[in-house]
């Protein structure tokens, strides 16, 4: 059994849906699961980019096995080590023993801290701007530190102007569909990936800007990230390019009043109450109430 999709021109998705985690990082509350993407890149020679979720892996490396066909694997990017997309990279190389890995050199370093595991012939170091081919395709690798792991690049595909982004550009969530445009995105997933970029990389504003500055002087027609659907029309791509540029400045996106609080005998929740009605009779419209004690501050 196998779950993968042509993105483009020999580019292939490959995801798990993960129903079963309830905490993300052992931290965010999932009520409707998450998803973990990795891409295969099917050329004269071959390409994984990134791994997945241990609590993945045999499907993980079945779909690899699938995409392969009986060939090798050439390459393996592992554009960063964060453990729900590298944690089943080891099992990974040991069954391919002749693919090179990709990455900064900070990325092995964590690679043998992690795994205990060093593989230095198999290292191939990139850095900024550095390039590798593939025969058709063309990867070239940007830096995109804190965004969210000090390590980070992304990679882009120079052929078809495909952006593999990593961990921007996710959402929590599963998925059915592969893209973005399949979906009712602004409805059913919009508020979850708000939520996934203010607590995940919400904290790093700057270095995401950064990113996104150097990401505007590419022509970019897709963008595959790491959790969540891929975007690959021209109005899904700008559509989560402008919402990321308006979170990382730090600006709401409506006027409105957010009122938090806890209350033991029901008093402070009164008063939060009041505090609403007022606010409404002086004009304010949108008025969001959370007791702190029930809802996670995640969201």
């Amino acid at each position: 059994m196998h779950c993968v999709e042509e993105i483009k021109n020999g580019i292939y998705w490959v995801g798990c849906n993960d129903f079963r985690t309830e905490l993300f990082e052992r931290i965010f509350p999932l009520p409707q699961g998450v998803t973990y993407n990795t891409y295969f890149i099917d050329d004269e020679k071959t390409c994984l980019i990134d791994a997945m979720d241990k609590s993945c892996r045999d499907e993980f490396l079945e779909d690899v096995e699938y995409l392969l066909k009986g060939r090798k694997l050439d390459y393996f990017v592992l554009q960063h080590m964060e453990p729900d997309h590298a944690s089943s990279a080891l099992a990974l190389l040991e069954k391919y023993p002749e693919a090179k890995i990709v990455g900064q050199p900070s990325t092995f370093k964590l690679f043998e801290q992690f795994f205990r595991h060093p593989m230095p012939d198999r290292y191939m170091t990139v850095n900024e701007g550095d390039q590798l081919k593939l025969g058709k395709h063309t990867l070239q690798f940007i830096k995109a530190p804190m965004v969210h792991w000090p390590e980070v690049i992304m990679t882009y595909d120079v052929t078809d102007h495909v952006l593999f982004s990593a961990d921007a550009f996710g959402h929590f969530g599963t998925v059915g569909n592969v893209f973005a445009d399949q979906a009712d995105f602004e409805e059913n997933y919009l508020d979850e990936a708000r939520r996934y970029y203010v607590n995940i990389v919400g904290k790093y504003g700057p270095q995401v800007m950064n990113v996104l500055k150097k990401a505007s002087k590419l022509p970019i027609d897709i963008i595959c990230p790491l959790h969540g659907f891929v975007f690959r029309t021209p109005e899904t791509v700008k559509y989560i390019v402008d919402k990321h540029l308006h979170w990382a400045q730090y600006v709401p996106e409506k006027k409105g009043v957010v009122i938090a609080f806890s209350s033991i005998y029901g008093n402070t929740e009164r008063a939060a109450c009041v505090l609403a009605n007022k606010l409404s009779r002086r004009g304010v419209r949108d008025i969001r109430m959370y007791d702190v004690a029930k809802v996670h501050p995640s969201f």
